[in-house]
């Protein structure tokens, strides 16, 4: 990109301008197709931001792979929305009443680091996976050895410039423990925090755990269930494998698949060739607000999270809200988790069968189930919608006015 000529920005800059790793596609006569839970994001920073915000997206051909897409016009929004510019007058009117830009750290958006302090705006990277997890999602999504062999190299080359503009950052916000561990020591401002979408009011209540742990410790059919996307780095069709290893092993169970995606038909011909179809049912995408949430609370005595990487999934967080305990693969997130929370179990990654054999054991230590969700439950109240939102923009605002005191300094 050719070098910006931003000039000195005006003291009452208040704008926090954000320019996040998602692309969006575009809709009719000048609307945006973007994901809810983006949207309810930046919404919820607009009611807590001293100022206008105002998020730049890049534009894609058509929307990604998430469950949750939704089409709204920038005349709807209480924050204003545009195509991300790349050219260099572009940028520059971008950044011109920026008391604030909070980026995603993604190959795209590293330069934004330097440009960013060499004008004395303050910037703030979102960091979600380190460079393992980065290597990991490219081995679970590339069949192909050679574009794979590629594209490992490109991320691990990268990874030199990642550490440098976080180095260079007024500061970075790690969703999930291993971002945190892999650059909070390289910034003196490092904020952990763990996704979510579970505003308190959401949480699982003491009546509903109630019955769904007397129905538990009765010795009904273990409940198990899996939500999010059916794509490779989900680990998806290792669900199948899992539910037939534990059919072998003689446990009680039923298994329910909430979600969609690339691996949807190859699951459920998977579920029928296994003869698998009386124990687990693919349910498809159900409503996160009115039809997930009430269902993993009531009737899921444990969720099968078998990501074979470790990207910071908000399910994470969501399920432990419903009082619902996670068992999955070691994967750094997961394994950061657990350690942090004292609540769930991870197995070697990439191994159904050690999967289903932990489940076949928590089956004959049920009480350990209640103890484990009610400790998920604890928590994920402490790491709410609303908490982990105020948090941000907190750090944020501190980031901002230590950015303003050091430039007074000098």
């Amino acid at each position: 990109m050719t070098a910006l000529t931003l000039q000195p920005r005006p003291n009452q800059a208040s704008e926090l301008v954000v320019i996040p790793a998602m692309t969006a596609a575009q809709g009719s006569f000048g609307s945006f197709i973007l994901t809810r839970k983006f949207l309810d994001g930046v919404l919820e920073y607009s009611t807590r931001w001293p100022g206008k915000i105002t998020v730049h997206i890049e534009r894609a051909d058509h929307s990604d792979s998430n469950l949750d897409h939704v089409e709204v016009h920038p005349s709807e929004l209480a924050f204003g929305l545009h195509w991300l510019e790349t050219e260099s007058i572009g940028a520059e009117a971008m950044l011109r009443d920026a008391r604030l830009v909070l980026a995603t750290l993604v190959d795209n958006n590293v330069w934004w680091a330097r440009h960013c302090r060499r004008f004395g705006i303050p910037l703030v990277y979102i960091s979600e996976y380190n460079v393992r997890t980065r290597r990991q999602i490219i081995r679970a999504q590339t069949a192909n050895p050679l574009l794979r062999w590629r594209r490992d190299l490109w991320t691990t080359q990268l990874e030199k410039q990642f550490e440098s503009a976080v180095s260079i950052a007024t500061g970075i916000q790690c969703n999930g423990t291993p971002t945190y561990d892999a650059y909070g020591r390289l910034n003196q401002r490092a904020l952990l925090y763990f996704d979510t979408r579970m505003r308190a009011e959401q949480y699982a209540s003491q009546a509903t755990l109630a019955l769904r742990f007397s129905e538990l410790l009765a010795g009904a059919p273990l409940r198990l269930a899996f939500s999010g996307r059916l794509i490779a780095m989900k680990g998806a069709d290792h669900l199948p494998l899992i539910a037939a290893e534990l059919r072998n092993l003689d446990v009680p169970f039923t298994m329910d698949i909430c979600g969609g995606g690339a691996l949807e038909h190859k699951v459920r011909r998977m579920i029928e060739q296994l003869g698998l179809s009386h124990c687990v049912t693919v349910r498809g995408v159900l409503d996160f607000q009115t039809e997930l949430v009430p269902f993993i609370a009531r009737h899921v005595d444990l969720f099968i999270c078998p990501h074979p990487q470790g990207d910071p999934s908000c399910s994470y967080l969501e399920t432990m809200s419903c009082g619902t305990p996670i068992i999955g693969y070691d994967n750094d997130a997961l394994r950061g988790l657990v350690n942090v929370s004292g609540a769930g179990w991870h197995t070697p990654l990439n191994n159904p069968g050690a999967l289903a054999l932990r489940i076949a054991e928590l089956n004959l230590q049920r009480p350990e189930l209640v103890s484990m969700g009610l400790a998920s439950l604890a928590f994920a109240r402490r790491h709410t919608f609303e908490k982990t939102m105020q948090a941000r923009i907190d750090h944020m605002l501190a980031c901002s006015a230590q950015s303003a005191m050091e430039a007074q300094a000098v």
